[in-house]
């Protein structure tokens, strides 16, 4: 297997069960004009994240790493009308992108985005009390992984979902004695994910057009 056979058939099933949709596409145009990373989640991820919303019934999600917004609009589009997405971004450029892109889409309404250090958006969003949230989708910063963990605890009820994204980092995961910050990070946030007697979870290898990689998926089952 090959990272052009990947590619190939990423974007057969891109072409069948996630067409090329002008909103969508605008906003990654507008990121990359932005000067923004090309470190989205690709259509078919886009679509999955659509579908756990759906099938979660959620109402109120919240992102941790907004980038340029597209998985925001996949996110928001999953929401009734009367539903709210919070999502966190460090970077005030970014959040600009992703506004812009939001409001293209008719999720203005809908989707906020806050700036500022995840860490500190999310001690805010605990100290106000907010409501809890149906589905957390985590992408942000790897190494602070495991403190997002603990906050979106906080922040979700029994039956809520916790998605992490980028967590094989094409096989680095199993590396013990890796120094890297992200993947300690993440090595850390999987084992408090294992071990939290409030979470069942499982994570999944993927391949396709930006590689080899993976998802973590938890439900809060107390």
């Amino acid at each position: 297997m090959s990272q052009q056979q990947w590619t190939t058939v990423d974007e057969y099933f891109s072409a069948l069960l996630a067409p090329e949709d002008e909103v969508l596409d605008a906003a990654l145009r507008d990121s990359a004009a932005a000067g923004l990373p090309e470190i989205n989640v690709t259509p078919n991820e886009g679509k999955l994240l659509h579908l756990l919303a759906q099938i979660q019934g959620a109402r109120r999600i919240l992102e941790i790493g907004t980038l340029g917004g597209y998985s925001t609009i996949w996110l928001g589009r999953a929401l009734p009308a009367d539903g709210r997405l919070v999502s966190l971004e460090a970077e005030p450029a970014n959040a600009e992108v992703a506004r812009g892109n939001l409001a293209r889409a008719g999720l203005a309404g809908i989707a906020e985005v806050r700036v500022g250090p995840a860490r500190d958006s999310l001690s805010q969003l605990v100290a106000d009390g907010a409501e809890p949230f149906d589905l957390v989708f985590i992408d942000a910063d790897k190494s602070n992984n495991p403190h997002y963990l603990e906050a979106a605890l906080q922040l979700t009820r029994p039956g809520s979902v916790i998605v992490g994204d980028n967590v094989v980092r094409g096989g680095e995961i199993a590396d013990s004695e890796s120094t890297k910050p992200t993947i300690q990070g993440l090595r850390r946030f999987l084992e408090l994910t294992a071990e939290h007697p409030r979470l069942s979870a499982t994570a999944v290898q993927t391949v396709g057009r930006k590689g080899y990689d993976g998802f973590s998926l938890a439900r809060v089952v107390a």
